[in-house]
């Protein structure tokens, strides 16, 4: 049987609140007995209730992060990652994580609303951050503590960590220029996520710069999905006068174009180039290695885990907002000749504010 507070108290002959008064440090504990009762429960093995613990600290140390997602994002590599780099730095400072799906739209705020109002957890890590975002009104208006992978127009100031994707893709859009595309494709998702309109304005501005004119007919909406990058590359690959080039706003949707691509005969780098943002490992070793714009994930994750502990234990501080510049990779999905290249051989850039 595990040694309980009520033993430690039998055996020093005081009652059970001193002792539990005396562990938990109060004040109103004379030093002495505070320090009879602390070496009398070292002595007996006792071991102090976290759930005890945490409700007189009026704490869970859990993180809430809810996916606002119709489908299921533990299979994409992006939230894995992403998720792997919160979890690992919660549990590096002794927090639980709390994960859970809702879709946008009545069941997403009832879930924020009930772990909010029950304080089952002690702060947010928010995805997928829209223009205007509801949460982080809701999450500010109540002073509960929450940290954003993405920037939103709806509270100035409000905590985040984002990529600078305007300039990521607009370095994407050059280095597709430069390789002799004119008929450069743009799937997308909707505008109100702050990452699609970033990333759109990235694109346009690297047409203009080169002085081509947008083609609405390249320029198409999906769901950052494989089946909807696949479903939206065909719809292309169709037109009378097809793109060359196909850019996904993320690595999912450009694999689904690669597929599309594969099953009509077309070879890739070759006869029409592909790429993708995010730089997961699914890119990586995709046939043909995918041409991307790498974002440092796990390190984000990890990075806005530990921002957001630190504003559950102290409060804003100076470094709550944060904007992280991606790298493009060049591989063969974008190389004429790429099909004699080795794999694992592709090309770092830097992406640089415009």
């Amino acid at each position: 049987m595990p040694v309980t507070i009520r033993d430690v108290a039998k055996r020093l002959g005081l009652s059970v609140t001193t002792v539990s008064r005396a562990l938990a440090g109060y004040d109103d504990v004379a030093d002495a007995t505070r320090e009879r009762v602390i070496q009398t429960a070292e002595d007996m093995g006792y071991t102090p209730s976290h759930a005890a613990r945490q409700l007189r600290r009026k704490r869970t140390d859990t993180i809430g992060l809810i996916f606002p997602t119709l489908g299921n994002r533990f299979s994409d590599p992006f939230f894995s990652e992403f998720m792997a780099g919160v979890g690992d730095q919660a549990s590096q400072n002794n927090y639980d994580l709390l994960v859970s799906v809702a879709p946008p739209g009545e069941d997403e705020r009832n879930a924020y609303q009930r772990w909010v109002q029950s304080r089952r957890v002690d702060g947010f890590i928010l995805v997928r951050i829209r223009r205007t975002d509801w949460r982080i009104q809701y999450l500010s208006e109540n002073k509960f503590p929450f940290m954003s992978f993405g920037r939103s127009q709806t509270v100035n100031g409000a905590p985040h960590i984002g990529v600078d994707g305007k300039s990521g893709m607009l370095e994407l859009t050059r280095h597709m220029i430069e390789m002799g595309h004119r008929r450069i494709a743009f799937i997308g998702a909707s505008q109100e996520l702050t990452l699609s309109r970033d990333r759109m304005e990235g694109y346009l501005s690297g047409l203009k710069e080169a002085g081509i004119t947008p083609d609405p007919d390249l320029v198409l909406v999906a769901q950052l999905t494989r089946s909807t990058g696949h479903a939206s590359a065909l719809q292309l690959l169709q037109l009378q006068d097809p793109p060359t080039a196909i850019i996904g706003i993320n690595d999912l949707t450009a694999l689904g174009a690669m597929r599309a691509a594969q099953e009509l005969g077309l070879n890739i780098g070759r006869e029409l180039a592909i790429a993708g943002f995010d730089g997961t490992e699914a890119g990586e070793h995709a046939t043909p290695p995918l041409t991307t714009v790498a974002q440092p994930v796990y390190q984000i994750g990890s990075e806005a885990c530990a921002t957001l502990i630190d504003l559950i234990n102290n409060g804003q501080h100076e470094s709550v907002q944060q904007l992280v510049k991606p790298t493009l990779i060049i591989r063969r999905s974008t190389q004429p000749d790429g099909v004699n290249q080795p794999e694992e051989e592709g090309t770092n850039h830097q992406a640089s504010s415009p």
